[in-house]
C-alpha cells in the first residue's frame, strides 16, 4: 500500500511540475506567433507536441519456447487479440534566449521482457503495479545553442548519439518497430552532458559526443559512465547518408573480472521523397559477457553479437500512400560452442546468448491528412536455437497500426 501511495504522488509530482512549467510561460508564449516565433529561436516562445502509435494486433502463432526476451509479443500466447498504445509522447520545447533552450518530454510506454542470469523472464517497463500506464519523464535539458561554432552543449536527460538523432528518423518507422540497436536496449536516452556540432554551416557533416550514467530515466547504480559518439557525412544534396557510432561503458571492474561491453555501428542510407533504401550492421563486444554452462562447471566467456538491419520505403501515392518493408539478422554470440557447453546464459538480458533471430515486416501506410498514419502490416520474429538439439520457430503477428502527431 505505501508503494501505491509513494507511486501516485510521484506521477502527481510529474504532472504538477508539468503544469508549473507551461504556466509559467504561457503569457509569454501566446502574446506572439507561436510556431514561427519558436522556430526562429525568439526569446520566451514555447510549444506543446506529441505523438501516439498503437494497434489492433492478432497474434497467428507463438513460438512454443517463449524466446525473444525485449522483443514486442515474446510470451503473448497464439490468437490473442486487443488494442493496445505503445508509445504516447508529452513534450514542451522553450526558447528561453536566442541563446538557450529548454525540452521537456512525457512518456507512456508499454513493458518489456527481460531474461535473468538464471533464466527466468520477468516483466519491465512504464506500467503501474496494477497494469496501468503511466507517464515517466523522458527527457528534460537545458540546451546552450552555438557554445561555440556549429556546436551545441546539452546538458540533463538527452537523447543520445546512438540513433534517435539520425538513423531513428531516416528509417521513419519507429511506429512500426525500433531499430536494430534499439531492438537491443541500446540507451536512446540517458543522463549527462553531449556536444553535438556540425563541420560546416550546411549540416552536411557532424558529431555527437555524449559522457551518461547508461542507466537511462533510473538513478546511476555504480562508478561507472556510458561513453558515447558518431561522426556521419552527407552528400548529394543529403541524399546519401552515412553514420559511423561506437560506445563503451564498463560494467563491473574488480580483480578478476572484468565485465564491460563495447558497440561499433555503421549505417549508410540513400534517401528521397519517393525511394529510401538503408542497411545498419553493428558488432556489440561483450567482455565476460556470458556464462557457459556444462552441468555443474560453469565459465564466464567473452561474446560477440553481430545484428544486421537492411530496410526499403516509399511512396506510391505522393502524401497519401506509402509501403515499407525490412528484413533484421541477428546473432547473440559468434563465439558459440555447443560441444563444449550445454547451454549459456547471458550476464546482459538484452543480449540472451542461446537463439539467433530473423525479423520481417511489411506494410502500406496510409494517410488520409499530414500527420496521421493509418498502416496494416505484418510482424514476424524467428527464432533458431544454437544449441546441438537445433529448435526453430517464430512468433507472427498482424497489426492494423495507428500514429497521429500533434503540434509539430
Amino acid at each position: 500500500m505505501h508503494f501505491l501511495i509513494s507511486k501516485q504522488r510521484s506521477i502527481f509530482g510529474v504532472f504538477l511540475c508539468f503544469g508549473l512549467f507551461l504556466s509559467s510561460s504561457l503569457k509569454a508564449q501566446f502574446t506572439i506567433n507561436a510556431d514561427s516565433a519558436f522556430n526562429a529561436g525568439s526569446p520566451n516562445s514555447g510549444r506543446l507536441w506529441g505523438y501516439s502509435f498503437g494497434d489492433f494486433y492478432y497474434k497467428a502463432h507463438s513460438d512454443s519456447l517463449v524466446r525473444g526476451g525485449a522483443n514486442q509479443y515474446t510470451g503473448v500466447p497464439a490468437k490473442r487479440n486487443a488494442f493496445a498504445f505503445r508509445r504516447i509522447y508529452l513534450g514542451y520545447d522553450y526558447n528561453i534566449t536566442k541563446k538557450f533552450s529548454a525540452e521537456l518530454l512525457l512518456a507512456a510506454e508499454d513493458n518489456f521482457n527481460q531474461t535473468s542470469l538464471s533464466g527466468t523472464t520477468t516483466t519491465s517497463g512504464d506500467l503501474l503495479t496494477n497494469n496501468k500506464i503511466s507517464f515517466y519523464i523522458k527527457l528534460a535539458n537545458i540546451r546552450w545553442k552555438n557554445i561555440w561554432r556549429n556546436t551545441d552543449l546539452v546538458v540533463g536527460q538527452v537523447s543520445t548519439p546512438s540513433f534517435p538523432l539520425l538513423t531513428e528518423k531516416i528509417w521513419s518507422y519507429r511506429s512500426i518497430e525500433r531499430t536494430i540497436a534499439d531492438v537491443r536496449r541500446t540507451p536512446s536516452y540517458d543522463l549527462g552532458v553531449t556536444l553535438q556540432g556540425k563541420f560546416d554551416n550546411k549540416g552536411n557533416y557532424g558529431y555527437n559526443l555524449m559522457v551518461g550514467n547508461g542507466t537511462s530515466a533510473k538513478p546511476e547504480n555504480d562508478k561507472f559512465k556510458w561513453f558515447y559518439g558518431d561522426v556521419y557525412a552527407m552528400f548529394l544534396n543529403k541524399k546519401l547518408v552515412f553514420d559511423l557510432y561506437a560506445d563503451y561503458q564498463r560494467l563491473n571492474w574488480i580483480d578478476g573480472f572484468h565485465h564491460s561491453r563495447n558497440m561499433v555501428k555503421g549505417f549508410a542510407a540513400y534517401t528521397t521523397p519517393k525511394i529510401t533504401v538503408g542497411v545498419e550492421a553493428f558488432i556489440n563486444h561483450g567482455k565476460n559477457d556470458v556464462v557457459g554452462i556444462n552441468g555443474t562447471i560453469n565459465d564466464t566467456t567473452d561474446a560477440n553479437a553481430t545484428g544486421l538491419s537492411t530496410y526499403i520505403r516509399g511512396s506510391i501515392i505522393k502524401n497519401k500512400l506509402g509501403f515499407f518493408a525490412r528484413f533484421d539478422t541477428y546473432n547473440p554470440d559468434t563465439k558459440y560452442d555447443n560441444t563444449a557447453f550445454t547451454k549459456y546464459a547471458g550476464l546482459t538480458s538484452a543480449y540472451e546468448p542461446n537463439n539467433k533471430e530473423n525479423f520481417i515486416t511489411a506494410g502500406l501506410d496510409f494517410t488520409p491528412v499530414k500527420n496521421v498514419h493509418f498502416m496494416p502490416n505484418i510482424w514476424y520474429s524467428q527464432y533458431k536455437t544454437q544449441q546441438s538439439v537445433s529448435n526453430t520457430d517464430h512468433d507472427l503477428v498482424y497489426r492494423a497500426t495507428f500514429y497521429f502527431v500533434f503540434g509539430k
